[in-house]
């Protein structure tokens, strides 16, 4: 049972936070566009506003507070968390080329020309990738499902952005080892694979498979008891439908949670888009955030590390207009900066909307989305199942909502 603390005496106005209910409940649910939503809002680690709306299942199971939801890439902060435990260590460091962990990278080669019917020119050798340029999203590396180029078709055929169930870590290297970079490392952004590689890196390094390390080493500290790579038999009862946009038509039913395959072992833990989570659970890792890495006595990573993820880490500070490659991300551009497994905004004005300086965030291709704003000491989990995270704006009226809400300002 989520516990919601005094709104007024945390700085909101409960009547204000209150219209996110109506608003998700006639915009979304009653028309159909979403099949269900989670909502939690929180003030300096205390919840505010809870709500949960629609049905967990298409036969009408309700919705229930513990249900368990594909987050995809709110994976990535998880793994990039991981990773950043284990340069605090010393194991690795971000200027480390990545052959130092992955030797198959040794002949990279930047895209020269070629796909389709026409071969493949040989590539032009590509300058060393290093660890930051994984985190970062400028390894040259891509998504299939950007649609975009020759390479981004490439990963369709090798099915790299959906690896769960065909390939392991070691195949999943081999395979990206023999394509084409987009661009040489370092020198462009474009959102990618590169946080499933880090997670493989996390299991080089660490000699555990990255579902035991994230349950060692962050979930079992943080109390997230019900996140991992599936739901299991234990939480198939949980595991909500999934869902895919249809323009002009009620969205069509793509992964029933009673047969999913989530509910079986896979053979490859995707450290960019493969978690199973509870709303609750993403709150205690999005506080633990909030708190600069500690929660209830349990540190993650130091404040000057979680510093260090969160600042823009895009050349000469360039925001993702100036810099992004990508067809699709889960950010928008304008005023956006990229660090260390998060985005960050660094211009609130070129957003367009209500934002702090500093505030970091994402979101996932199923629609979930979080947000840290260190400033006014305010998070956010959003829960749903709508296959792609760009059918609506709810993420940019969510926050607009929520800022509305606000009562008492830190700026």
């Amino acid at each position: 049972m989520i516990e919601l603390a005094d709104a007024g005496e945390l700085g909101f106005d409960a009547e204000r936070l209150a219209r996110i209910d109506g608003f998700l409940q006639e915009r979304y649910i009653d028309t159909g566009r979403l099949p269900c939503a989670q909502i939690l809002v929180a003030r300096e680690g205390h919840p505010v506003h809870y709500a949960h709306f629609g049905t967990l299942r298409e036969d009408g199971t309700p919705m229930r507070e513990d249900a368990l939801f594909r987050i995809a890439s709110m994976t990535k902060p998880v793994t990039s968390i991981a990773f950043m435990q284990l340069v605090e260590q010393c194991r690795v460091a971000l200027e480390d080329p990545v052959t130092r962990v992955f030797p198959e990278f040794a002949d990279l080669a930047v895209y020269a020309g070629g796909g389709g019917s026409v071969p493949f020119a040989p590539g032009t050798p590509a300058p060393p990738m290093r660890f930051v340029d994984l985190l970062t999203h400028m390894s040259g590396f891509t998504y299939g499902l950007q649609n975009r180029t020759n390479i981004d078709a490439l990963y369709r055929e090798e099915n790299l952005d959906f690896a769960r169930d065909h390939l392991d870590s070691d195949a999943y290297v081999a395979k990206l080892a023999r394509l084409p970079l987009e661009f040489a490392p370092g020198t462009g952004w474009n959102y990618s694979v590169s946080t499933d590689v880090l997670g493989i890196a996390v299991e080089r390094l660490s000699g555990m498979r990255l579902g035991d390390y994230l349950a060692e080493h962050v979930f079992g500290p943080l109390g997230m008891t019900d996140t991992a790579f599936g739901a299991g038999d234990a939480g198939a009862d949980r595991l909500a439908d999934a869902y895919a946009y249809r323009p002009g038509k009620p969205p069509r039913m793509v992964d029933a949670g009673a047969t999913s395959r989530l509910n079986r072992p896979g053979t490859f833990d995707s450290g960019g888009g493969g978690l199973v989570g509870t709303i609750a659970d993403y709150q205690r890792f999005a506080t633990m955030l909030a708190n600069g890495g500690a929660l209830d006595g349990a540190r993650i990573v130091s404040p000057k590390t979680l510093h260090l993820m969160r600042t823009n880490h895009l050349p000469g500070g360039a925001d993702l207009t100036q810099v992004s490659r990508s067809l699709f991300s889960e950010s928008h551009n304008a005023g956006t900066g990229f660090g260390l497994g998060f985005a960050m905004v660094i211009d609130p004005a070129r957003t367009l909307m209500p934002a702090s300086e500093g505030e970091f965030y994402w979101g996932g291709a199923y629609s979930t989305a979080f947000f840290v704003d260190p400033v006014e000491d305010v998070t956010m989990v959003f829960m749903t199942q709508l296959y792609p995270s760009s059918a609506y704006p709810v993420r940019r009226q969510l926050k607009t909502l929520i800022y509305a809400a606000l009562t008492h300002s830190n700026a």
